[in-house]
């Protein structure tokens, strides 16, 4: 995924280098670990115990160097938005209080930024952005198109990451522990059944195959020619398909015949076909 700035991007809110309290905005307060609860929007699952160590080491030396963003719950009690290995290594540095700026955001805004900050960062693996990109379709409504402005890519890269969650549940756990690349899943991807998606996987894990490798055996295999292969495109056609997809920030295939054809808008939840006909009907 190239990098930009992401979205918003922390930027907006965050401020660089080592950060003090501003008395008159009243930004950074010093919060106690335990009023703090876990961002249930948090994209990462999996944290290195080495990393987390070092941070600890360097927040016993230095401190803090950024502050971590929260929001209010209520009762004195805040979420956390931004910043989860820097609480957890607080924690662990035996900290009792923890610099915090204090913004009022919405669950959305609070996952957007909660993702941003760990794909600065990379520090998510292919399946955690994959999920992440899910809940914001499934929980939110938003279309390819959407997440992919608030998180500053091509909508292209989003599509390619949704497709990881169709994979079995095997196949995706290889790409978790790092078994697999993204190159590989979507070789993978071209079979059509979760058994020979499975057994591929582990044939690519056992014999240590590249991607190349793997290409070379899917292009003979039965369940890869169920799938077919779709013709080349006719320029216009392609043109409209674009222009189609960028206006409803989702995949449209045009499929023509000599004097009739087809239009087929592809959604994949229920909020997003909501959506698409207000869109179409607007």
């Amino acid at each position: 995924m190239e990098k930009k700035a992401l979205g918003r991007g922390l930027d907006a809110l965050l401020p660089s280098g080592r950060t003090t309290a501003d008395p008159e905005r009243g930004d950074v307060q010093e919060l106690r670990l335990e009023a703090i609860v876990p961002n249930r929007f948090q994209p990462r699952q999996q944290f290195s115990e080495l990393e987390l160590a070092e941070l600890t080491a360097s927040l016993k030396e230095n401190g803090l160097l950024q502050p971590i963003l929260v929001r209010r719950k209520g009762d004195g009690i805040y979420e956390l938005i931004a910043g989860e290995r820097r609480l957890r290594a607080a924690k662990l540095a035996g900290m009792q209080k923890i610099p915090a700026l204090v913004r009022n955001v919405s669950d959305q805004e609070s996952m957007v930024l909660a993702l941003v900050e760990n794909l600065q960062r990379d520090d998510l693996n292919p399946m955690e952005t994959a999920r992440a990109y899910q809940r914001m379709l499934n929980e939110f409504g938003l279309t390819q198109e959407a997440i992919a402005q608030k998180v500053a890519c091509d909508r292209s890269s989003v599509a390619n990451m949704l497709r990881l969650t169709s994979l079995p549940a095997e196949v995706q756990h290889m790409i978790e522990t790092d078994q697999l690349s993204t190159g590989h899943a979507k070789v993978i991807l071209g079979l059509v059944t979760p058994a020979a998606q499975i057994s591929l996987a582990a044939q690519i894990v056992s014999e240590q195959l590249s991607v190349r490798d793997a290409e070379r055996m899917v292009q003979g295999h039965a369940e890869a020619k169920k799938a077919g292969k779709r013709p080349a495109r006719a320029p216009l056609r392609s043109d409209l398909e674009e222009r189609l997809q960028k206006r409803l920030g989702t995949r449209v295939d045009v499929q023509r015949g000599r004097r009739s054809g087809k239009i087929v808008i592809h959604y994949f939840s229920p909020e997003e076909l909501d959506g698409l006909v207000e869109r179409l009907l607007d």
